[in-house]
């Protein structure tokens, strides 16, 4: 039996932060720690249901925690006009916040790492910025995650250059906050600072963060990150295609990477894209499979 709690986690006098606990009763089982990417909440991983990645990795009896950024998901106030917060304190003071829960809760620091899209951006530059982390972690694996964009297919041009760097600017100067989820564009909005340093940072410019000049990609370049699998979907043509993930790969430092393709071509169940890599229900034949098995693969306390 599989269980659901909400957590949640008080960050200054006005946020609350919602991590989602997903386990079998009285599991002590490895946790895990899953952060979405931009537009998006921790719902990308689970269903109330129990379907998704979060559950079936429960089923297996790993304790999973689920991140809602601040204003995500169940996290509380939701993004409004007056949400001032973006990328820098996502890195800086939700997911450090959120770790330490993890910690007190679960009795140990979170051991493997998922991530979907820009999740796994946020995940690196927490790594640059914490690098303390980076020894207690056995292994991440990231779902189409990629920082610039790369590939030139013409999806890439309307949903990236004329929906991200053109319209949403000006749906963001009209509300104060892009209203991504009206839009229909994704599952959760965005703050105005969030969305102005993502599009700063999906640009092929350096990786350096807006407030205080901190480089990222000089810090990552000579540090060895735990080890990580990078999953892409053949039907994933404008978001993160292999060149886009390689790219991203090539500028977090030098540990162990390899990146898999999921589709027909390649023997897998479904030609998988960016969303559906996480929620189709032959997932768990493909690249759930294969996460299991990387988990296993670098588990410091798995027989080897």
């Amino acid at each position: 039996m599989i269980e659901q709690q909400s957590l949640f986690i008080s960050l200054g006098d006005e946020q609350k932060l919602h991590l989602r606990y997903i386990a079998q009763p009285n599991s002590e089982g490895p946790a895990v720690f899953f952060m979405h990417g931009a537009v998006e909440n921790g719902k990308i991983f689970y269903t109330e249901s129990n379907k998704g990645l979060a559950p079936f990795l429960a089923s297996l009896g790993y304790r999973c925690y689920v991140a809602d950024l601040r204003g995500r998901g169940l996290s509380l106030p939701e993004i409004s006009a007056n949400s001032n917060y973006g990328q820098t304190e996502a890195i800086m003071e939700d997911i450090p916040a959120m770790l330490d829960y993890i910690c007190k809760h679960s009795g140990g620091f979170p051991r493997f790492w998922v991530a979907h899209s820009w999740g796994g951006v946020l995940m690196n530059s927490y790594f640059a910025r914490f690098c303390d982390a980076i020894e207690k972690v056995d292994a991440c694996v990231y779902f189409g995650s990629k920082r610039s964009l790369h590939n030139r297919h013409v999806s890439k041009y309307l949903q990236a250059n004329l929906i991200w760097y053109g319209l949403a600017p000006l749906y963001t100067k009209k509300h104060g906050f892009l209203p991504a989820k009206s839009l229909n564009w994704g599952s959760d909005n965005e703050t105005k600072k969030s969305h102005q340093q993502g599009m700063n940072w999906a640009k092929r410019k350096p990786w350096i963060d807006s407030d205080d000049g901190f480089d990222y990609a000089a810090s990552l370049k000579n540090m060895t990150l735990p080890p990580i699998l990078h999953i892409a979907g053949v039907k994933d043509k404008a978001l993160a295609q292999p060149i886009d993930i390689k790219k991203f790969m090539q500028e977090s430092g030098r540990g162990i990477q390899e990146l898999r393709v999921y589709g027909r071509k390649n023997g897998h169940q479904h030609n998988y894209g960016h969303i559906d890599m996480l929620t189709h229900t032959e997932a768990h034949k493909d690249q759930f499979k294969d996460l299991l098995d990387w988990f296993a693969r670098f588990d410091r306390f798995a027989p080897h």
